[in-house]
C-alpha cells in the first residue's frame, strides 16, 4: 500500500532528524515525534487487518490524526531552534501528502462502493 510505504519513509526520516536534537529532549519532544510518526504506519497496518471497512476507516482516521501531531511537533522543534524551517519543510510536505492520502482512503472506505 502506497500510503503505508510513504509513512514508513517518514518514520526513517524523522529518526534521522531527531538524532540531531539535544540529549535532554530524548524523553520529551523526540519521544513525542517518534511515537506519533510510528503510529501512522502502525495504525494503517492494524486497520487493514480488521474485518470491516468501517473498522479499517477508524484506524485510518487515527493515523490521520497522528500526521497532525507530527506536523505540530515539527513546528515546535523549529520554534525552539532544534532544527531550521528549511530542515523540516520536506517532512512537513511529506506529512501533508500522507494526510491527504489517508483522508482519501478513509473516504473510499466509508463510501458504498
Amino acid at each position: 500500500m502506497h500510503v503505508w510505504r510513504k509513512s514508513m519513509d517518514l518514520v526513517e526520516a524523522l529518526y534521522e532528524l531527531t538524532a540531531k536534537f539535544p540529549k535532554k529532549e530524548e524523553y520529551r519532544l523526540t519521544n513525542q515525534i517518534l511515537r506519533a510518526v510510528i503510529s501512522i504506519p502502525a495504525n494503517i497496518a492494524e486497520g487493514q487487518r480488521r474485518s470491516t471497512r468501517k473498522d479499517y476507516a477508524k484506524f485510518v482516521s487515527i493515523a490521520h490524526g497522528s500526521t497532525a501531531e507530527v506536523e505540530t511537533f515539527l513546528i515546535v522543534a523549529s520554534r525552539v531552534k532544534y532544527v531550521s524551517e528549511e530542515e523540516i519543510r520536506p517532512h512537513l510536505e511529506a506529512a501533508g501528502e500522507i494526510s491527504r492520502m489517508l483522508n482519501a482512503l478513509r473516504q473510499r472506505l466509508l463510501s458504498n462502493g
